[in-house]
């Protein structure tokens, strides 16, 4: 049975569907975001940029700005843990991007991020979370949306608070990953906990944690209430994901899995497009961990993966995904793969 198609918006920013790609350290830059919008998802977010690199002008942090206009709508996330950077790296978002929506990030767990005093470190501290992201909603014209997790640990889970402090400082929306974050990525997302914030907010609220599937997606809508649902490691390698999910809930019918000639079909895309973003070189390093996920299911992979960790040129490794594709063009179904 389809879900109810219903107009979501956050701030003045309308979508077209309620499927949002999540932010993803290392993988969200435009070439990896601009496939997955073409894919059909409502709302991609770039991965996270940090707010001193952005106000000391670091050319890295810089070229993490770069938006394709076909990406839009798309919410650029920041991070810190000092209030004065944070803002003026906010405004600068702000005046120098065509990012429709600014997003905090308050839900990393990884401790380098923590030892700024910023990410998942905010979970803790409800009032922090009303000071930062009042002073930025103050500074800016964009919408600011906020993405955190449920809480610190089973002894610290602030996740009410902590969203309605979002949202009485002025927060378009909230994403909320159901894992704390000494769970990190392990273990199981805890829905129930995003049920309840769902009945003490008003403002969108996006549910992301254990979406693997178009029917997860469904249920997650289903059970918790949340206006959308959030993907991200479950599109990595397939933004069939995205489609599937769009697609599903619309329709209520499951489009099936994409052939091997269609994986790396939109593989060699996706490289195409990391190429032009950042030259040879990086791009077929970068391309390594993502053709691991394209190639995910496929008959004989550990071997293949084994050959694309060895090349260097461009050359070499469209080579090898189109010899692929040519081998396996017959293996229609790769969750049958061996």
């Amino acid at each position: 049975m389809a879900t109810e198609k219903k107009p979501f918006q956050i701030g003045d920013i309308v979508l077209d569907n309620r499927v949002v790609l999540a932010p993803m350290a290392g993988v969200c830059n435009s070439a990896f975001r601009l496939t997955v919008k073409e894919f059909g998802a409502g709302l991609v977010y770039a991965e996270m940029i940090s707010d001193k690199g952005l106000v000391q002008r670091n050319q890295k942090t810089l070229d993490m700005l770069y938006i394709d206009e076909r990406e839009n709508p798309l919410s650029l996330q920041i991070f810190g843990g000092d209030k004065e950077t944070l803002v003026e790296a906010a405004k600068y978002v702000d005046k120098n991007t065509n990012a429709d929506i600014i997003d905090i990030n308050m839900g990393c767990p990884v401790n380098k991020i923590i030892k700024c005093e910023a990410g998942a470190k905010w979970l803790l501290d409800p009032n922090k979370i009303y000071e930062m992201v009042s002073a930025v909603v103050e500074a800016v014209d964009k919408p600011v949306s906020v993405k955190m997790r449920i809480g610190w640990d089973d002894e610290h889970i602030f996740a009410v608070e902590n969203a309605q402090a979002a949202e009485r400082a002025g927060a378009s929306a909230i994403a909320m990953h159901g894992r704390t974050r000494v769970q990190m990525y392990e273990g199981k997302a805890n829905w129930e906990i995003i049920k309840e914030v769902k009945k003490h907010i008003s403002i969108p609220f996006i549910g992301n944690g254990d979406v693997e599937t178009p029917q997860d997606a469904k249920r997650m809508l289903d059970e918790t209430g949340v206006d959308a649902v959030m993907i991200g490691r479950a599109a990595l390698g397939d933004p069939w994901m995205i489609y599937r999910t769009v697609h599903y809930l619309e329709t209520g019918e499951l489009k099936p899995e994409p052939s091997v000639r269609e994986k790396m079909d939109v593989c060699l895309l996706h490289f195409e497009r990391l190429m032009q973003l950042k030259g040879e070189g990086v791009a077929v390093r970068e391309m390594r961990k993502h053709a691991s996920w394209y190639l995910k299911g496929i008959r004989g992979n550990g071997k293949i993966r084994n050959a694309i960790n060895q090349m260097e040129t461009a050359a070499e490794l469209r080579a090898l995904l189109n010899g692929v594709a040519e081998e396996l063009e017959d293996q229609q179904s790769p969750a049958e793969a061996i």
